[in-house]
């Protein structure tokens, strides 16, 4: 018996996007942009479906966008944009422009917003792009290009790269994970599964960020009857987004603060904000476009503090969501079917049919109790080595690649080409989104994607001549 017929090699390109979700879309649209002659991109993509990755998955209504309609733009120089999308694709009884750009839009619309301007840059571009579905488990670097080791169409040779992965989900953090009878743990990128949950069923989702969110809405959309429990070490929801309002305050002296000092200078324009009739939000609207600055002005002593002590403080006023989604999560609470636990998990074990959960106070002391489904919620990966993807290993493995700060990522130069074992920077090999986090902290929402996307294809098209 034989086995399938080997692919088709494929020709050499002037530029290979590894990865096929928003960050490897965005890297694609404005490379065919800035093309003036005929370059050749490569972009490899496993699933068949490009810009489905964690965050534009979901095929479902009830997941929104965290950020208004006006604001999610792919384009630097047409800030509106991706609300011409919505506009154009909203039946004309109902798009308002306005009430639109305010709006919270349907997550999975941003999906199709990126495959459509995907479309529109081809058919404009002198530049060409070929989509293979295939995996990348290797690189091996030169002076004059990279070649690429593909799982089923052999080498691909490429003037230059970009690694734009996306995100993996992290295992279930419990002893005993593995063991669980099948259907009682999943993960929350699992919409369908989560949507086949018994409506009667007790559930611990565990996390409490916004892939927690996303689950709750998927069982409230469902009927949910069941008790939901989450659980997470500091039991801190997201917090809700406002009428969009910036602060009045100069944030360059913050640059210069130590991180208690900058704690306390944000606390206090929280109370000057205020009385002058502001919400809070304003004041992290302030200091939003100095997110990387700020991340790279601190020691690394500050960094590790801010790592263990702050971090998830920071991130439900940061990463906040849309105010019906927050008053329903409210609402939820407020009647009981929705329960709060702190704590760390432990143990799951399976336990007279349904999974007992063990988790660790505090103070020490040990916690039990006992669900039918517990849902993983514990958000993505953020070091290389554990990222279960071979292609960083083998980067890594071979020197090509270091592990970013703390372990995040990895580490690339200001302009995101990536940094080698031993301190060099690959002049034609670019990082971009989440490998990215550990040496500038924002790095995956739209703004700062938009902006590595950009910056790596003009960069590669330069080298190549295109």
């Amino acid at each position: 018996m034989t086995g399938p017929a080997p692919a088709t090699p494929l020709p050499p390109c002037d530029i290979a996007i590894i990865g096929g979700g928003a960050g490897g879309v965005l890297t694609a649209i404005h490379a065919l942009h800035a093309a003036t002659t005929p370059a050749r991109i490569v972009m490899i993509e496993p699933h068949a479906t490009l810009a489905r990755g964690v965050a534009y998955a979901t095929p479902y209504a009830e997941h929104l966008l965290n950020v208004p309609a006006k604001r999610m733009s792919a384009f630097d120089g047409v800030p509106e944009d991706f609300l011409d999308f919505v506009v154009d694709t909203t039946p004309a009884e109902e798009a308002d422009r306005d009430a639109l750009g305010c709006a919270y839009i349907e997550r999975r619309r941003y999906g199709d917003y990126l495959r459509d301007r995907l479309r529109r840059a081809i058919e404009a571009s002198p530049a060409t792009l070929q989509v293979v579905q295939d995996h990348v488990d290797g690189m091996d670097v030169r002076d004059d290009g990279v070649t690429l080791l593909l799982a089923h169409h052999g080498t691909l040779q490429a003037a230059g790269a970009v690694l734009a992965v996306g995100n993996t989900p992290k295992p279930l953090p419990a002893r005993g994970a593995p063991q669980l009878p099948a259907g009682t743990s999943l993960p929350a990128w699992d919409f369908a599964g989560v949507k086949a949950i018994a409506a009667d069923a007790d559930i611990c989702i565990v996390g409490s960020g916004l892939s927690m969110v996303d689950t709750v809405l998927s069982l409230a959309d469902h009927g949910h009857r069941g008790r939901i429990r989450v659980l997470s070490r500091h039991a801190l929801l997201p917090l809700s987004h406002t009428a969009h309002a910036v602060a009045d305050f100069d944030a360059e002296p913050l640059l210069a603060m130590g991180l208690r000092q900058r704690m306390r200078f944000l606390r206090q324009a929280a109370r000057d904000a205020a009385a002058q009739g502001l919400p809070w939000q304003a004041v992290m609207e302030r200091i939003r476009p100095h997110g990387q600055a700020l991340w790279q002005s601190m020691p690394v002593s500050d960094q590790r503090r801010f790592l263990r002590h702050v971090v998830r403080l920071w991130d439900v006023h940061r990463h906040r969501i849309a105010p019906q989604v927050h008053a329903q999560l409210q609402a939820m609470l407020d009647r009981g079917q929705l329960q709060l636990h702190r704590g760390r998990l432990d143990t799951v074990v399976g336990h007279a049919g349904r999974v007992r959960v063990t988790t660790r106070l505090r103070d020490g002391r040990a916690e039990q109790f006992d669900v039918d489904c517990v849902v993983n919620a514990t958000g993505v990966e953020l070091r290389a080595q554990t990222m279960r993807n071979p292609l960083l290993h083998d980067l890594l493995g071979k020197g090509h690649a270091q592990p970013g700060p703390h372990g995040i990522g990895l580490k690339a130069a200001r302009d995101g080409r990536l940094v080698d074992a031993d301190g060099g920077t690959l002049p034609r090999v670019f990082a971009i989104g989440s490998l990215r986090i550990g040496c500038v902290w924002e790095s995956i929402a739209v703004p700062e994607l938009r902006g590595q996307a950009e910056t790596a294809a003009r960069e590669l098209l330069a080298l190549s001549g295109h």
